[in-house]
Formats: structure tokens, sequence, C-alpha cells
């Protein structure tokens, strides 16, 4: 049963011995051994810091309390009694430390070396090393929950937040329970032990992950230097033979219309597999699973999206079956496993931009209260934060330690966790120096392209910022892939009939060669999207004119106000025939413009079944039937469900669409050139045309592979487009597409395609039409 595994480790703090020695400086964290414990914590400017252990989860008090003062002198405070043998040579001290029955009264504070003239070298050499604070507690077991308390200045102007009152959970902890936690206690002064968090001692070495054809956690850890040499083996996928299919763990399953065992959690995603097999997903990016504060919304409404983090190592515990057992771990990898068994990927959505700290005004539960100055970037007026990222405060993620934090975190979800890849909100704060400017040679951002443990990982940047820093073409480091938000915008406005951008179309449906090309990177730097968690679905997207937020509680100020977007006619929800026959046209255009571009293309969960926000362009705070995926528009909208399936299905058939290199223009035996860009006329696109708003393009494939050939009208009107001659060889084009006709004639199968006579196509308005010659 999942969670057993914790139970075994269980042990009453006030009935054991232990002997408390110097431990060590790294790694950071609570790191369990066979043996015991060690605690370690990084603070530059703190006084002193005690490590609060716990027999319960839901413990009032602690059952005993480690201090270290500034200079690394270490005492306990046990409830009461002790028993404690001092060894005289402090480099092996063996002080056994007897619990006392009696957890109510704090009274005994025993410094372990009993020599008053111990200079400071030496005590330093005890539980401080530099800037590290650290003790190993023998004969501790996993599954204890921890805290801290960390004292030192408090003088907000000049950055420093200490507060010794405050209980902080480890930022290094790989789980933490919420059970006490109260925000509001946090946001106040004076002592929260009673309201707040604790973290949990975890061994992470006892998970069994079987026969799992996850190659790439042995590839990436398996390097010279770190054990065997890797030849012979290769990713699940390469980047541009993926399909990014972005999802709520949550909302995935959280509906109670999709019949999972255990909805809302990793456990639900399991059930759902089978489903993102049949639609063709190869990896899935998975909204933030960092464990987030869910209470920093407005009027009691949830944070649903998951950006508000609270520690960058734990698993969310709202998506485990049994968060109270610490349980984490093996219910986050139960999922990476399966889906790995099914060829599919895991990608995780990562938030190191900030925190759930929130600003000034905010809680105090981790870096605050650690070493605020040096985790956070603050204004001039030192009380302040900087709110780059546009959720009260933001991470100095080019702080030595900070970067160090940041690597050792995806190294433990790649090697740990055998993740996949990374997608960076906010990912141009990773630029920022400690002062907020960007930076030519962010070492953050090096730290992770150069990094070796790292280096078959894909990364993947939101390359802006709340702060108006965009950087899309330009995010440091060649390896990064970017989403890329100028393909969502001008595909966006070709569809819903803009005219005169067919040369920017164009770009965009060859892998944006403007924006990468010339820094030498490639197409797959490029992630194609039209819609994502952020703005309105597919269907909302042809379904509202304006953004529909009121049911955030901000009178509907939230969310942007510029969508690209075309209601087809009517607003909203409509059983006009002709209305909805458009809109469902105008998801298929959407939907084959984007599987037939260059690049890495990313589909939005539940847009392949027309889910609906009912308008909302902003829906983080709303943990209910708006943003779950209703499982019944699967059988619903099985025809359109169908037209994503056999397109994906027709992208991994051609290698031109996957090519991981840009076109050069390439002539092939039929006369076809790699690519070659058409209006309705061969071979005059109209890129000057403003009145344009109808492309064509010929990709030649190489050898006796299909050619394609695509005819765009996005005009409201139909319009007769030349069709190649294909020449010294006996083919023909066969139509797969045509988005105009109805289901199932408007996308055939394999083998399944209709000839195409004559030298021309007439197209109807606002369709796609694919054709392949063979």
């Amino acid at each position: 049963m999942l969670g057993e595994l914790y139970t075994d480790h269980k042990q009453n703090l006030k009935e054991y011995h232990y002997i408390i020695e110097r431990g060590y400086p790294h790694p950071l964290g609570a790191t369990p051994d066979e043996n015991g414990v060690n605690f370690s914590i990084y603070s530059e400017h703190a006084d002193y810091v005690e490590l609060l252990l716990f027999d319960k989860c839901d413990d009032l008090n602690p059952a005993l309390i480690l201090y270290t003062n500034r200079v690394g002198e270490l005492t306990h405070s046990e409830n009461i009694e002790n028993s404690v043998k001092v060894s005289e040579d402090i480099e092996n001290i063996e002080s056994s430390v007897k619990v006392s029955e009696d957890i109510e009264n704090i009274e005994s504070s025993v410094k372990v070396s009993e020599n008053s003239e111990t200079t400071e070298a030496t005590s330093i050499a005890l539980n401080k090393t530099f800037h590290f604070w650290h003790v190993y507690v023998r004969g501790l077991k996993p599954g204890v929950h921890y805290a801290y308390r960390i004292g030192g200045p408090f003088d907000p102007s000049r950055g420093c937040r200490f507060d010794g009152d405050k209980v902080l959970i480890d930022p290094y902890s790989k789980g933490n329970n919420k059970t006490l936690w109260n925000r509001e206690k946090a946001c106040m002064p004076g002592d929260n032990l009673a309201f707040s968090m604790r973290s949990v001692v975890i061994d992470m070495s006892h998970y069994k992950w079987g026969n799992n054809s996850h190659v790439t956690a042995e590839k990436i850890y398996e390097m010279p230097g770190m054990g065997e040499k890797l030849y012979g083996k290769k990713r699940l996928q390469e980047l541009n033979e993926t399909i990014i299919y972005e999802l709520h763990v949550g909302g995935f399953t959280r509906s109670p219309t999709s019949g999972a065992t255990a909805s809302g959690t990793f456990s639900g995603v399991i059930d759902k597999i089978p489903y993102l097999k049949e639609l063709g997903i190869t990896a899935v990016e998975l909204m933030p699973v960092f464990d987030f504060d869910d209470a920093t919304s407005l009027d009691g409404r949830k944070q649903y999206w998951g950006y508000d983090p609270i520690c960058f190592f734990a698993p969310h515990s709202g998506y485990c079956v049994n968060p109270e057992y610490g349980a984490h771990m093996e219910e986050f990898r139960d999922m990476v496993r399966a889906l790995h068994k099914a060829g599919i990927e895991v990608v995780l959505d990562v938030v190191f931009n900030h925190t759930a700290e929130g600003d000034n005004l905010g809680p105090v539960f981790s870096f605050k209260g650690i070493d605020n100055s040096i985790y956070y970037l603050l204004e001039p007026d030192e009380q302040y934060y900087s709110n780059y990222s546009g959720c009260g405060n933001t991470v100095s993620c080019n702080h030595p330690i900070s970067q160090k934090l940041i690597v050792d975190c995806l190294k433990y979800w790649a090697k740990e966790m055998h993740v996949d890849g990374f997608r960076f909100d906010e990912g141009s704060i990773l630029s920022l120096d400690t002062n907020g400017k960007v930076m030519k040679y962010p070492p953050v951002i090096w730290q992770i392209e150069l990094d070796d443990a790292l280096g078959y990982i894909k990364v993947i940047a939101e390359a802006w910022d709340a702060a108006a820093l965009n950087q899309v073409g330009y995010f440091p480091g060649p390896r990064w892939a970017e989403w890329n938000g100028y393909y969502r915008d001008e595909i966006r406005r070709f569809v819903r009939g803009d005219p005169g951008i067919v040369r920017r179309v164009a770009s965009r449906i060859a892998g944006s060669p403007d924006l990468y090309q010339s820094e030498s990177r490639l197409p797959i730097n490029s992630v194609n999207f039209v819609t994502c968690h952020d703005g309105f679905t597919l269907n909302d997207l042809v379904s509202y004119n304006h953004k529909h937020n009121e049911a955030n509680g901000e009178n509907n100020r939230d969310g942007i106000e510029n969508n690209l977007s075309w209601n087809c006619g009517v607003e909203g929800e409509t059983e006009d025939p002709e209305v909805e026959t458009l809109r469902e046209r105008q998801i298929k255009n959407f939907a084959a413009i984007l599987l037939l571009s260059i690049g890495v293309p990313m589909i939005c969960m539940g847009d392949e079944v027309r889910r609906t926000q009912k308008g909302n362009n902003n829906a983080y705070c709303q943990d209910n039937e708006t943003s779950w995926f209703d499982w019944d528009l699967v059988e619903k909208n099985h025809d359109m469900f169908r037209f994503w399936k056999l397109m994906i299905d027709f992208r991994k058939r051609h290698t031109t669409i996957l090519r991981p290199r840009y076109f050069t223009g390439k002539e092939n035996e039929r006369g076809l050139k790699d690519i070659s860009w058409h209006g309705c006329k061969l071979y005059s696109p109209g890129w000057d045309d403003p009145h344009a708003r109808a492309l064509s393009f010929t990709m030649g494939e190489p050898g006796d592979e299909e050619d394609i050939h695509v005819l765009m009208n996005m005009y409201w009107e139909p319009l007769e487009f030349e069709i190649p001659e294909l020449k010294g060889i006996s083919r023909s084009w066969y139509r797969a597409v045509d988005t105009f006709l109805p289901s199932p004639q408007e996308i055939a199968g394999a083998g399944e395609e209709t000839q195409v006579n004559g030298n021309s196509y007439i197209v109807q308005g606002r369709s796609v039409v694919v054709l392949i010659s063979k």
C-alpha cells in the first residue's frame, strides 16, 4: 500500500537515545543514511539556528530542539530530562540525548562542549562551516517531521527579516505537511508554532523502478565521472519528434466525469494514459507540481494553477492519495514510471522565479526567515521586493546559493524522479543579476546549459516575465527551446482573417528562422503553440471576442484584453448550427497549421475535445468545472478528437515536418524544393500584398517519400489555388485534409486519401487543404 514504506521508519522521539554529532555542510537539506540524519541549511546573516524535531506532523510542540548560535556552539533543549554524555574529543561528539515525556516545559539548555575556553575557530568547527549550519543526529530515522527557527537582525529597511518566533520549512525538503498551516498567522508578528508547516525526512533510496523503459535517467546519471558510460543510449524522443500536451494534474481527472480511481492525483493521470496514447502524445508538460500554497487567492478561492511554490524539491501533497504518510515520492514516481512504460516523457513546469511568501506583507515560512536579502531581489528601499514576476517577489536566481539550489533541484528531479525535461516559468528572470539587470551570460542558465548531468534533459523557457522583458529568439543558451509567443500571436491573427501578414506567418510555419537561424540555432528551439493554460482555450478563442473573468472576483479587470480572438459572429455559447460549424472549422484550421509547422508543437489540455472555460482567460483560481477536463466531451466531440489524432499521426509519418534543421532550398527528383511559397498562384506568395489572406506552400520530400502541398484560405469566400506539377515520375496529388468538408471526410487516415485531378484546387472560405503526392 502507498505510504507503508514510511510507517516502518516511525519512532517515538521521547523513548529514544540519540547521539548528536557535528554533521556536514553538504548536501543541504535532511539527508538520511543507515545510521541517522544529517541536517544542513544555509544562512549568511543568522545569529542562531534552531532545529525542531517532532514525533508527529500535528504535534503542537517539538519533542527535541537543537540550537546552534552564530559561532557554531550547539546546545539542546529537550523536554525536560537530559541524559547527556559529552566527549572530550570535539571531532567525535557522543552526546546521548534522552527526550523526556514532559513536552510542555522546555527549560534545559546544555552546551555540548563544556570547555568554556573553546575558541571561536574550534566552535565553528562544530556545527557551522562558512554560512552552512549543520548537525548529524545519529539514531534518527526517516519519517520524522522537522522545521527550523532562525534568529538574526530584524531591520526591513536593510532587507533583514529574521523572526526567531516563526517556524520555517527546509528549502531542500522532499516533503512538507500542511496539516496545521495557517497562512494568516505566518503574516503576523509572533509565534506560529501551532499553525506552521513541517518538513519530513524522506529516504529516497528505497523505491524500485523495476523494468522502467525510461532510458534518459540511465543516460544522465551514468555518465563519465558518475558511473557507466552512455554509449548506445538515447532519449525516448528527440525534441523534433516530440508532441507536447500541457496538462494540470488536478484538473485532468478531478471532474466526476473522469471515472478515475483517485481523481485529481498523480494516480489519476495513470488512469488516463490510454487516452494520451490514442491521441498520439509523446510528452506531457505538467503544470506546477512543486509543493505550493493553494490559499493565496482572493476571497477564499484556491490557487489552482500552482504558480505559488513553497518548496522546489517536494511534490504537491494535494496531488497525492496518501499525503499524510509522506508518500509524495512514491505516487509521483509511480506516475512517471507508468508514463515511461507507455513511451510518454514527463516535462515539469518549474517555478523558480518567485515563491508564495509574497511581498512585504506576505507570510514568513522559508526564504524570508532564512536569509531574506540573499534569496530575494530587493528594491533600493530594501523593505520592498522587486516584483518582476508579478507575484509579489522575485527570487535572486543568480546569487551563488540560489544558483546552487536551482541546479541541485533540477538534478534531483532528473535523477531521483526520472523527469525528462523542464519548462521554466517566466524564464527571463533567470537572466537577471542580483540588482535585477539583464546579464549577457547568466550563470544559472549556463550552469544548466553546460552541466553534464543535465546534458540530455529537455529545457524550455517561457522567455518573458511580468515586467515586459521579452527574450523570445534571444534567450541565452543555444540548446534552450522557447515558448514562441510570436507564433501564437501571428497564427491567431492569420486564422481570424487579419490581412497582410502572410510573410510573418510563413516564417512561423517554417520554424521562425527570423528569430533563431542567425543565432545558429534550430527550428527545435521554437515551441509552437496557439493556446496554453494562460488565456482562452482553443474553443473559447473562436467563441469569444472578450474575456469573461467575473468569477475571479476582480470585476473582470484581470487577464489580458487583447486575445486576438474572433467569436465567429456570436459571443459565447450558441445553438446556431452555422456558427457552430464555422467554429469547428476554425479549430481544425488551427490544429492543421500547428501540426504542419516546423518546430515543437504543444497542445493545451482539452483543446482536442473543445474544452471551454466559458470565456475566462485567467482561471488561476478556478478549481472547479471551469478548469477541469470534462470527460463527457470526449464522446460528445469525438469527431474533433479524431481530427487531432489523425493530424498528429500525419505529422509523425512525414519526416520533412519533423526536420531538425532549417530548409535549404534543395530540389528533389520531382522538381520540388524542400520548401516553396505560393499564394493562389504558384511562386507568388504576395509577401507585400496588404490584403493577402491566403498562403500556400510545398514541402518536397527527399527520395520516395510523399511530398506535401498545403493550401490555406483565411478569406471568407472560395479561392482557386494552382497546384505544382510533379515532374519526371508517375505521381498524382491526393487530398489528405480539407477542413471545409464535414466529418469524417475532412481528414483521411494513411492510405485513404482521395486523388485530385487537374492543376488547381478550389479552397472554400476559412479552410485549410493538405495534399500529398504518391
